[in-house]
């Protein structure tokens, strides 16, 4: 296996859009706007949910491990993609490549469980509002951001593991923008039967288990709010829900899309334009989703701004 793998230690290279050269320019455009609007709404949803007291709860706490796992998200793969296309050479180093293999399927699973928890999150401060306090006590929260981080850690690990072993009789071209997965389970010159077994098992667990479980939590949640008396109070639960039910349906449908079906039967472009919603679209607009329609982040923001303002004109 080691002799079958050792002509890749020296790298990847990997073809992305260079069958199409007269749309690198315009993706390299695209993607860095999109990279820097990622890093700056991301950025400014974790400060001011760590600075603004009134964003001192679960719900914030949770949106705010969700802009760091998407800041690592867009960081992981981007920067990288960005070099690709500006330069003559599409290639990445063995190193780089496992490390961003393991990284963007750590980030990946991870965001899968936290989306999860944070429908629960809804679901007891809507449904449960009296015992909201003490079920989502701030221990527990750190408890079970903790053990979401760790549960996506150790699938990328398993998954990672396993595809970086695979057999690849020297093969080092990749057909996609990153290393990911399924993109490098093509590359294998044996057979990769168990190795998609394991990926369609491991993705389900990880996509359509929580997908469920959302979906189940929003039944309960949709009965507790047609039962709520004042328009105001139902239009804000209607509004945090629907933002979380968008950046889900963003995340979700993409990745099942690319995870649950073997890696064989992937179409060369569709893998490339699914990747591209949840690992940079996807990242990029779940902070403004959060602000655009969460009235409470954007007091927040104003308020910080009105304080920045405030003290340089001291």
């Amino acid at each position: 296996m080691w002799v079958s793998n050792q002509s890749s230690l020296d790298g990847f290279i990997l073809l992305g859009f260079s069958d199409r050269s007269w749309l690198e320019t315009p993706l390299f455009v695209i993607f860095l706007v999109a990279y820097l609007f990622a890093l700056f709404g991301n950025i400014s949803i974790i400060l001011v949910s760590r600075l603004d007291p009134q964003l001192d709860s679960p719900m914030y706490f949770f949106v705010s491990n969700l802009s760091l796992l998407d800041l690592c998200f867009t960081t992981s793969t981007v920067p990288q993609m960005l070099v690709n296309l500006r330069g003559p050479k599409k290639t990445i180093s063995y190193g780089g490549c496992i490390a961003q293999l393991y990284i963007f399927l750590a980030l990946g699973s991870t965001e899968c469980i936290l989306l999860a928890i944070m429908a629960f999150d809804r679901y007891a401060a809507i449904c449960k509002p009296l015992r909201y306090p003490i079920i989502m006590n701030q221990r527990r929260c750190i408890y079970m951001a903790t053990g979401t981080w760790i549960s996506g850690f150790a699938n990328s690990l398993v998954q990672s593991t396993l595809t970086v072993l695979t057999p690849r009789c020297g093969q080092r071209v990749v057909d996609h923008f990153f290393c990911e997965v399924p993109a490098l389970l093509k590359l294998a010159c044996t057979d990769t039967h168990v190795n998609e077994a394991e990926l369609n098992v491991l993705a389900a667990l990880l996509l359509l288990v929580p997908l469920f479980l959302i979906l189940g939590t929003y039944v309960f949640i949709a009965r507790a709010v047609m039962r709520i008396r004042s328009a105001e109070s139902r239009w804000k639960a209607f509004n945090t829900c629907a933002s979380h039910l968008l950046v889900v349906s963003l995340f979700y449908f993409t990745a099942i899309s690319m995870y649950v079906q073997p890696p064989s039967s992937y179409s060369r472009d569709r893998g490339k334009i699914m990747a591209l919603f949840y690992g940079i679209v996807t990242p990029t607009l779940n902070p403004f989703i959060y602000t655009l329609r969460n009235k409470d982040v954007k007091a927040a923001l104003r308020r910080a701004l009105a304080k920045e303002f405030w003290v340089r004109t001291r």
